[in-house]
């Protein structure tokens, strides 16, 4: 049986969920068609899902479809927990892009075609709520085309739109020829010969599909089914099944990672080659170097017609859940290492002090943190030891509500936040060194360490390199500097995480294991770990110190449509924000800005930034602000103002 793993995609509130629970429910798989207002939906599992009436884990359900086997992955629609959407694109093998036919192409919509067309992702677009008040069909197919993708087929009309009784008349459009020809010559020449036969035009769509030149588009309403069974049929004849040798090396990366009842680990993983087994042994680890972990597989479920059912293997292609794997983390590569992941979308820009309660055990605080950390990376737990705070990462404002409620019913730990501020790292200004000798100068440890710090490309993240001998200390010792200059680098002088940097290891030495006569071995004369763990974060400080630091802070770029007679009212507003507009230029009725904003103003009132931050965004007294000493990067996809 063929399997294909498919995504739904969309901006928040274009019918996403609602499209889920109707295919289901043509599907066979479920009676009754769940509403998201009535929190009944198959996939929102979650309390807080049902009450807020939003996704917020990704979910995956399975149905059969005429010999193909769909898992289906629904991912959240709200940009705050656009993290989920990023751990499923590297797992699909197609998606259905969501839009409304009411609100057209939305922020959204943008980011997530444009990730698609990056990834080149088979994408098959469904313009949903064609029975809603509003509704349009002319108009969206041309703001699909101008604002996603001008490769697009629609393969319906619509009768009746704007009303309950709206439906869908299956058909390719007058525009097909064109666009398909446009992408092969040989159907170019059969079509200028007038030999081109309706099932030629079907094969060639379909094969561009595949290959993601090209990108279907449908319509319907999942609120009354009109044209879900189109829907359907799109999914199994244009979208391609998933592909991998289940005879061969075992090959599979874990996109969720959640607890069981009893607090066990289950990860969601996708098998791209061989057969994984229960009982099997197998490496894992965010990649392929050495010292990856090794666990048993004591269970695997599979998803089929619903609802997950135990197996004794999983195949290449399929989607399964597994125990046994203690210390398996999202973005894991089991068996076999792939190509390294890609990140689709930029990481948190934001970031808030949890804050403890009247009552909250700060330990049980921590570990609760620590858990949904594990099913959540990007949230980024950060501890200022000097201060005494754990600090998240955040992509907004919804996201501190979500984890607030998440703390509050499924760990009963009550907590406050403090007011959001910019997620800003610092970067060396210029190389700097320290060097610290063993048994000289009041060095308390029996270690030899010197380090340099020199500036990196940004984006380029921490390098360790070497300058001594690889033989000349025990391994160990390597990997606990080596450790330690990473774990250091999370606070810098500043308060931020030093990023874009290579440290380089420039002397070391150590003291020999030595005893006394007739006894063991004695760690008052001889090295030990401990020793360099010690030493390494006084030396990188120091170096870090002599080098100097430099707080840089986020910055997004933006891209604003407005009426062209709204331009000089806009502008002052832009400006109030230190938006910076690259480029303007007018269509017709319309104009377009694109720039750059800074996550944090820094000389309004409202910029919360750390006061070791805030103190380099000071000018000096008697003079008037210039520019900050912060140095703006862009650091997240365009965002898009309607």
């Amino acid at each position: 049986m063929h399997v294909l793993n498919l995504g739904i995609l969309a901006h928040v509130d274009a019918g996403k969920t609602s499209l889920t629970e109707r295919l289901l429910h043509s599907a066979g798989v479920i009676e009754e068609v769940g509403r998201v207002d009535d929190g009944n939906t198959t996939t929102d599992t979650l309390a807080l899902e049902r009450r807020r009436g939003i996704t917020i884990k990704s979910a995956v359900v399975s149905f059969p479809l005429d010999g193909v086997t769909v898992n289906l992955i629904d991912t959240p629609g709200h940009p705050d927990f656009i993290a989920e959407v990023e751990r499923v694109l590297g797992v699909l093998d197609g998606a259905v892009l969501v839009v409304s036919a009411v609100e057209g192409v939305q922020a959204q919509t943008r980011v997530l075609m444009r990730t698609l067309r990056r990834l080149s992702l088979p994408t098959l677009l469904f313009v949903n709520k064609i029975d809603r008040r509003g509704a349009r069909e002319a108009d969206v197919l041309r703001e699909i085309s101008a604002r996603l993708t001008p490769a697009i087929v629609p393969m319906a009309t619509t009768e009746d739109l704007g009303t309950p009784g709206a439906r869908c008349v299956p058909g390719l459009s007058p525009t097909a020829p064109d666009v398909l020809t446009a992408l092969d010559d040989d159907l170019l020449a059969a079509y200028v010969e007038r030999t081109v036969t309706r099932s030629r035009l079907r094969e060639a769509l379909t094969a561009a599909t595949r290959q993601a030149r090209v990108h279907p588009v449908l319509f319907g309403s999942a609120a009354t089914g009109a044209g879900v069974d189109a829907l359907l049929a799109g999914v199994r004849d244009l979208l391609p099944p998933a592909d991998g040798d289940p005879d061969g090396p075992v090959s599979a990366t874990v996109f969720k990672v959640e607890r069981g009842g009893t607090g066990e680990k289950i990860a969601y993983a996708r098998m791209f080659s061989g057969t994984l087994r229960v009982r099997d042994r197998v490496p894992f680890g965010p990649d392929g170097g050495p010292g990856r972990a090794q666990g048993r597989v004591t269970g695997i479920s599979v998803f089929d017609r619903g609802t997950g059912a135990r197996a004794d293997a999983v195949p290449a292609g399929r989607i399964a859940r597994l125990w046994g794997l203690a210390d398996v983390r999202i973005g894991d590569v089991i068996g076999e290492p792939r190509t390294a992941g890609e990140r689709f979308f930029a990481p948190p820009t934001l970031e808030t002090v949890v804050v403890p309660g009247p009552g909250t055990d700060p330990g049980a605080l921590h570990l609760a943190l620590t858990r949904l950390a594990e099913q959540d990376p990007l949230i980024g737990l950060r501890h200022d030891e000097a201060r005494r705070e754990i600090s998240v990462s955040l992509y907004g404002e919804v996201q501190k509500e979500v984890l607030q409620a998440t703390l509050a019913e499924e760990h009963g730990l009550d907590v406050a936040f403090r007011a959001t501020t910019p997620l800003c790292v610092e970067r060396p200004a210029g190389p700097g060194a320290a060097v610290e000798f063993n048994r000289k100068d009041g060095n308390p440890f029996l270690a030899t360490v010197g380090l340099r710090v020199d500036p990196a490309p940004a984006g380029s993240g921490v390098a360790f390199r070497l300058e001594v001998e690889l033989g000349s200390m025990p391994y160990a010792f390597f990997k606990a500097v080596e450790d330690t200059v990473r774990e250091t680098l999370e606070q810098g002088l500043r308060g931020w995480r030093v990023t874009d940097c290579t440290v380089t290891l420039t002397h070391c030495g150590y003291s020999p294991r030595q005893s006394h006569a007739h006894q063991g071995f004695d760690k008052s004369m001889s090295s030990t770990g401990a020793d360099f763990r010690g030493l390494t974060p006084l030396v990188l400080v120091e170096a870090l110190r002599r080098a100097g630091t430099v707080v840089h802070q986020p910055v997004h770029r933006f891209r604003v449509e407005a009426p062209a007679d709204t331009l000089g009212a806009l502008l002052p507003v832009l400006a109030g924000l230190e938006a910076v507009p690259d480029t303007t230029r007018t269509h017709g009725a319309l104009c377009v800005l694109e720039g750059s904003v800074p996550g944090c103003t820094p000389w309004s009132s409202g910029c919360r930034a750390r006061p070791a931050a805030r103190a380099n965004w000071r000018a000096p007294s008697g003079t008037t602000p210039r520019s900050p000493t912060v140095r703006c990067r862009s650091v997240r996809a365009p965002t898009t103002i309607r």
